[in-house]
């Protein structure tokens, strides 16, 4: 029992510091890219989004080779290696001299951070039936907390410069580490902390009478998708959902390009935005959701979440001063009641025994997004701040994310036109 309870404390804070760790980067990247290409926001921007593809690109494709692997060898290998491969990721990101190390460095951190799904299976492993909903709502707890910690950290360590040790310095040429790179070396800390932590104290949570052989089958990510093919609501739902992920992507990824861009905003003004973004959407997730579905029914409730997550990206693009974005920002977050509505819809139509197969579906739909969206989002914004732009629309990216919204809800309505309420409730189970 105490080994038990060992093993879901470190998960929990393994999560946590996985997502303070990217919450903490995302402020500085930006601008850390920008510095290589002569401070040029239109080509940062191009970098910026191509990193952020490489990044999901490699976790779409080793998520599953990451859960088949933790089935053959055991959940503890792979999280520990995971934690040190993060760890060593920061540290190349804080100390690399060109961007072609930053892609290096973004590759490896993609892989690493495929692993979320080996610490969900190690919480499944480690908790009886009973408990397992309500130790799995302690993943969505570590992502809240540390996506707020994580750019408030930013938003203070952004501006300190640490003089380095005389061998480090020889070895990398940087005799002090200005305060754009700082952070990833509390980050690398972090990681390395914690898993040396992870290598003392963390019990294999899986019985060798429960591995299986690796399969390369069910290590094919694009297999999973085809779980979204087999019932109209589904299939509907999910079209729906992979436009509001790219519409959300173009937030994220030019959030910090566009605010700096618009409205000089520093390290810190960018990071307490965020922490903000992460606050309000543990707010709405953790709470206004388990009300407002209910109230309005899960229809209803995506059609809602849509209409306001639109208006407040057109307000994003719009906003004639930087003092704006946080009333947009609370009202925006609102629209969070669209995912889990969705997926409750999609959730109701799939048999009891196709609910492991969806959620996989629906992770492949995300990490798609997760590739395209910056891509598309962040050339949108270079572009359109460039002199090659007809007329010059900084933001170009959130009102493409509005059209996007738009979109996902004509196809919502549209799956609803076609399948009435009452055929989306649960079928029987398949064979």
């Amino acid at each position: 029992m105490a080994s038990r309870k060992a093993g879901l404390s470190f998960i929990v804070v393994t999560l946590f510091l996985d997502i303070l760790g990217i919450g903490l980067i995302i402020p500085i990247l930006p601008r850390l890219v920008e510095s290589f290409v002569g401070n040029d926001p239109t080509r940062g921007a191009f970098f910026v989004g191509a990193l952020a593809s490489v990044y999901a690109a490699m976790q779409f494709v080793f998520s599953p080779i990451m859960g088949s692997l933790s089935d053959r060898y055991g959940r503890r290998p792979v999280l520990l290696i995971s934690l040190f491969g993060s760890g060593f990721d920061y540290v190349l990101l804080a100390f690399a001299p060109s961007l072609a190390w930053f892609f290096l460095g973004r590759v490896v951190a993609g892989v690493c951070g495929a692993s979320i799904g080996t610490a969900a299976a190690y919480i499944a492993d480690v908790s009886p039936p009973e408990k397992r909903a309500q130790n799995f709502g302690l993943i969505g707890m570590s992502f809240g907390l540390g996506f707020v910690a994580g750019p408030l950290l930013s938003a203070f360590l952004g501006g300190v410069e640490m003089p380095l040790p005389h061998f480090i310095a020889e070895l990398t040429g940087y005799s002090t580490l200005a305060g754009i790179r700082f952070p990833f070396v509390v980050a690398a800390c972090l990681a390395f902390g914690n898993a040396m932590y992870g290598l003392f104290v963390l019990p294999e949570s899986l019985d060798p009478a429960h591995r299986r052989p690796f399969s390369w089958g069910r290590a094919n990510p694009i297999g999973t998708l085809s779980a979204l093919t087999k019932y109209p609501v589904v299939l509907g739902l999910a079209f729906t959902l992979f436009l509001m992920g790219v519409a959300q992507r173009a937030l994220e990824s030019t959030w910090v390009l566009f605010t700096e861009h618009r409205f000089a905003w520093s390290i810190k003004d960018t990071g307490i935005s965020l922490a903000v973004v992460g606050l309000t959407a543990a707010i709405v997730q953790g709470g206004l959701v388990r009300r407002v579905i209910p109230m309005l029914g899960e229809r209803r409730a995506l059609t809602t979440g849509i209409v306001i997550s639109s208006i407040a990206y057109l307000l994003y693009g719009l906003a004639p001063a930087g003092w704006m974005l946080y009333v947009f920002l609370i009202f925006g977050a609102l629209g969070g009641i669209a995912g889990p509505a969705a997926q409750g819809l999609m959730s109701k139509a799939v048999p009891a025994n196709e609910q492991g197969m969806l959620q996989g579906g629906l992770a492949s739909v995300t990490s798609i997004t997760n590739v395209l969206g910056p891509l598309i989002a962040t050339n949108l914004f270079g572009y359109f701040i460039s002199d090659a732009a007809p007329v010059r629309v900084p933001g170009a990216a959130f009102f493409a994310g509005t059209i996007l919204l738009l979109c996902a809800l004509v196809a919502a309505r549209h799956t609803f036109a076609k399948v009435p309420p009452t055929s989306s409730s649960v079928p029987p189970a398949s064979p």
